[in-house]
């Protein structure tokens, strides 16, 4: 199905059989695989912040104020590839597309500066190439536990009980179900006993633009004998990643790369941090990248067939904002 990069993941599995610390960033479609042992990660000038790892220096000029424009494509170019998304749908050769585009920012602040000003739980400078800010773990595995945490729906928080409306949004829950089935099926590939811990849960996202309300739920499972410290070859089995692609996963990756008419490159890729022992990995979502001397960001939404055009290119207008309090 995807053309990806097997002399790398099985360069991850020996690494983290070996018990070797090391990051590595995935782009989308698998191709594209870095691997950057803990005594490589200074030189490749890679900017990390996890919760479970940071190599960052702080940085004491955040007081520049942030200035931010965005030039969304008009709605009639979004409705071109919204049409092919809701045509398949309707064929029934996809029930979730996440369908993605790219606009054009401007800002005074540079790819680092906005890395350090931002407020994620996931952030990631990457050689002034690109730079993003998720709050979406992929998995996570401790010991021999692996856990995913899919993240679904979002609603303006300004809303009258915004977090209410968005827990009961037909169109979100459908969405939200649909990705943790996905998921929950995905991580069987790899794991035994896979349940639902935690289902919509609600979480608070502040960015100074506004904030928003965000639904994720909790899936876990005990990793296969034969799947045991091989962080490359679960990676290969997980990847794309279900939240950011849609269902199923092959039909709807082709809708994909025929409506967005774009390269995704890194952006919906997956990074992590294995520490020898234990790994924590997230979604690039929230992801802006440098092409020549423009910035881009690059941001989306889940389609499926009760999905309208005008919300879900609001949707995707909505999400193009760097989180600074």
């Amino acid at each position: 199905m995807f053309s990806m990069n097997h002399q790398k993941f099985m360069e991850m599995d020996e690494l983290s059989l070996q018990k070797v610390p090391y990051f590595f960033i995935v782009d989308f479609l698998g191709e594209n695989v870095e691997i950057y042992k803990e005594n490589e990660i200074k030189k490749s000038g890679l900017l990390i912040d996890f919760q479970s790892f940071s190599n960052t220096k702080e940085k004491h000029d955040l007081h520049k104020k942030l200035e931010w424009k965005a030039f969304p494509e008009t709605l009639e170019s979004f409705k071109k590839g919204f049409d092919k998304v809701q045509k398949n749908i309707h064929f029934g050769n996809s029930y979730l597309v996440n369908y993605t585009r790219k606009t054009e920012v401007q800002t005074n602040l540079s790819l680092e500066e906005i890395f350090y000003h931002s407020i994620a739980k996931y952030k990631v400078f990457y050689k002034d190439f690109f730079v993003f800010f998720s709050p979406e773990t992929f998995v996570k595995i401790i010991d021999s536990k692996i856990s995913t945490y899919p993240m679904k729906g979002t609603i303006d928080a300004s809303l009258e009980n915004a977090a209410e409306v968005l827990k009961n949004d037909k169109k979100e829950k459908a969405e939200h179900y649909t990705v943790v089935d996905l998921l929950r099926n995905d991580l069987s590939m790899v794991a035994d006993h896979v349940k639902v811990d935690q289902f919509q849960q609600i979480d608070l996202i502040r960015t100074r633009q506004k904030d928003l309300y965000a639904m994720s739920s909790e899936i876990s499972g005990t990793i296969k004998p034969e799947f045991k410290r091989k962080i490359g070859s679960i990676m290969k089995k997980l990847l794309p990643a279900g939240s950011i692609l849609g269902a199923p996963k092959p039909k709807t990756l082709e809708i994909i790369l025929d409506a967005e008419g774009y390269d995704r490159g890194y952006y919906t890729g997956v990074c992590g941090w294995f520490d020898g022992e234990n790994l924590d990995s997230c979604v690039m979502i929230r992801y802006i990248e440098k092409e020549e001397d423009r910035l881009y960001f690059k941001s989306g939404g889940g389609i499926t067939h009760m999905s309208r055009l005008e919300d879900e290119y609001q949707e995707m207008k909505n999400k193009i904002y760097v989180p600074i309090h």
